[in-house]
């Protein structure tokens, strides 16, 4: 367990160091790198689709990311997420295209979709990004 709390914090020190307004979804009992880069102050909120996670110190709503409230993601340069279920990532893609805004997704093991994204090396922890922002962005709603 302390090797994946090792690849949580070094995560958020990627994150930290490259992002000035993150998001991360599906936050369940796992806050290592939600704590890292809130301390460096890039973190605006943890989401969760369960409404009794709660950690100190962090703003954690209840949402679900195949039901988005838009508004919650708003502003964000980065959606990421530890570990989800494969079956996430396409909503995730989705999202972050609508936000415009990056996409890192830390899977479990070799698990990946689809192609598997642009490989992130992130030191001991490699990262997929599955969407880039882009600089010319119109939301459709």
């Amino acid at each position: 367990m302390r090797h994946y709390k090792r690849i949580e914090r070094s995560i958020g020190e990627y994150v930290a160091a490259r992002y000035l307004r993150a998001v991360e979804v599906g936050i369940g009992n796992n806050p290592d790198a939600a704590r890292v880069i809130a301390a460096a102050g890039a973190l605006a909120l943890c989401t969760d689709i369960r409404p009794d996670i709660h950690h100190d110190g962090l703003t954690v709503v209840t949402d679900d990311i195949f039901e988005p409230d838009i508004r919650l993601y708003a502003g964000a340069d980065l959606i990421y997420a530890m570990r989800p279920g494969v079956e996430m990532v396409p909503p995730l893609i989705a999202l972050a295209a609508r936000v415009n805004c990056d996409l890192l997704i830390y899977h479990l093991g070799c698990e990946i979709y689809g192609d598997g994204g642009e490989i992130v090396d992130c030191g001991p922890a490699v990262l997929r990004r599955y969407h880039r922002r882009s600089s010319q962005h119109i939301d459709s709603q």
